[in-house]
């Protein structure tokens, strides 16, 4: 496969924190007298938290969301780590393909993020929600993030664990590929269609040829 530039969506694809973004929406809630299952939550996972917040409560949704964040802060390096393979695998793309971050968090939480896990060394360029006028599933953070390491659509790779990651992906003209360890599962990223399926990182090693 002719891949010479791979996108990565951050929580949920590189580092976990499934964990954590489920107890700060459960605080949050809480705090608010709403009462959501745990499937209810994960499908909260992914969109801008803006977005989410406005379908619960319009009025509030931006005191919620600075709720959120808040909690998500103060609890972020007790939950957070990478998933298996993340950081070998990243090593060694990091000397045959640019790799870059596309993701829908703040700048803040992202820097958090990759400073405790050690990613932070390894990247081309990061993309975050600070950075564009729109979020993904639209194809603007994709296309950013090619234009600011001069890569092109027909050799570059998106890798996420959410739908957003696939669809902006796709509008965005690149390949796209889901990760098996999704906590939405396998079947529902499928049903986006993604070009590829990963099972474990070091898979992206054969998929580029190396």
């Amino acid at each position: 496969m002719n891949i010479d530039t791979i996108l990565f969506d951050l929580d949920g694809t590189l580092i976990d924190t499934n964990e954590l973004i489920i107890k700060s929406f459960r605080y949050t809630f809480e705090q608010y007298g709403y009462e959501f299952t745990l499937d209810e939550i994960k499908s909260f996972n992914g969109p801008p938290l803006f977005e989410t917040f406005t379908k619960i409560n319009k009025d509030k949704a931006e005191d919620m969301m600075a709720m959120y964040r808040k909690h998500n802060l103060a609890h972020h390096d007790t939950y957070v780590k990478t998933f298996p393979n993340v950081i070998e695998t990243i090593i060694q793309l990091k000397g045959k393909v640019k790799i870059a971050i596309v993701t829908n968090k703040m700048k803040k939480s992202v820097q958090k993020g990759m400073e405790i896990t050690n990613l932070s060394p390894h990247f081309d360029t990061i993309v975050t929600l600070d950075d564009v006028t729109h979020a993904k599933p639209h194809p603007e953070p994709v296309i950013k993030a090619m234009q600011l390491i001069g890569a092109k659509p027909e050799t570059t790779l998106m890798v996420g664990d959410n739908y957003h990651d696939i669809e902006a992906g796709q509008r965005a003209g690149v390949k796209t590929a889901g990760v098996n360890w999704s906590h939405k599962g396998r079947e529902f990223l499928e049903g986006y269609n993604p070009t590829y399926m990963i099972d474990d990182m070091l898979e992206l090693l054969e998929l580029i040829g190396g």
